[in-house]
């Protein structure tokens, strides 16, 4: 883990805290806001962020979601739910987000040698097991086979999923992304999806392996610990944790140039998310 660690030591840290404002916009602005990042990080010297974001009720899906046979079927179940519902623009399948997760994305200059892919998820992986190292419990990175969502830097405790890892990497700039549900129940977000696959695909073969999900194999961290967690505790573990990592923790916002930035970003990010549901509604 000391590559890990090389990259989680910065001179600077500059903290964009969403885990409020977030509740208040779509989640694919989000997906814009770090496409920004990274090309200002990336490119521009800005320094290396981490940005804390939670939406309301909303569930991401990954391009091979789209191409489920029944898809339509799918999303009338999301509405019916009252999920929002939009596409993300990097890889991965369905999730959920909600008040209760929260997600963080750790945003670094691709160095000369650059940044290889497990090398950035042993980074969110050992920035999550150090935030919560006082609960003294062992977090593993594996997949879980049931979850949603599954992969191989998939965080567990006792194998019960409660996070997620995704990269996304634009212009010289690497966005490391996870999701953490924080409170709640994790098997109760698993039977959301779990439904909404039924209905997209009805016992049909697919030529891509969705999961099969088993709601008991995910939980929150609250479930985990016993304790009732809020994404405002998490995100003062968060601070004190990139505290001892900084040489200076800045808390930040958006730059004149990034703003100017966003709104290309955020509109790329939109019409690649309406081009996605326009196919996958025909």
């Amino acid at each position: 883990m000391e590559e890990a660690q090389k990259l989680l030591n910065q001179p600077t840290w500059r903290i964009i805290d969403q885990s409020s404002t977030g509740l208040h916009m779509s989640a694919l602005h989000s997906f814009g806001y770090d496409d920004t990042l990274c090309a200002s990080i990336g490119t521009k010297g800005a320094p290396a962020t981490v940005r804390a974001w939670v939406h309301a009720d909303t569930i991401v899906l990954g391009i091979q979601d789209t191409r489920l046979p029944y898809i339509s079927d799918g999303l009338q179940y999301l509405n019916d739910q009252n999920y929002e519902y939009i596409v993300r623009n990097s890889g991965g399948l369905a999730v959920v987000l909600d008040e209760g997760v929260l997600n963080l994305s750790i945003i670094l200059p691709e160095q000369e040698k650059g940044i290889d892919i497990n090398r950035g998820y042993d980074a969110m992986w050992t920035l999550i097991q150090e935030m919560f190292a006082d609960f003294e419990r062992s977090i593993e990175a594996r997949e879980i086979v049931g979850s949603y969502c599954p992969g191989s830097y998939d965080l567990s405790i006792d194998g019960k999923k409660f996070a997620g890892i995704s990269q996304r990497r634009l212009r010289g700039g690497v966005a490391v992304q996870i999701y953490l549900c924080v409170s709640g129940s994790g098997s109760e977000r698993a039977k959301v999806i779990q439904e909404f696959y039924s209905r997209a695909i009805k016992g049909e073969e697919t030529k891509f392996s969705y999961p099969k999900i088993e709601p008991g194999v995910m939980a929150s961290l609250s479930e985990l610990f016993g304790v009732p967690l809020t994404v405002q505790d998490v995100m003062l573990k968060l601070l004190l944790t990139l505290k001892k990592k900084a040489g200076t923790l800045q808390a930040g916002v958006l730059t004149d140039e990034e703003l100017q930035m966003l709104d290309s970003y955020v509109l790329r990010v939109v019409e690649r998310n309406d081009k996605f549901l326009v196919e996958a509604n025909e």
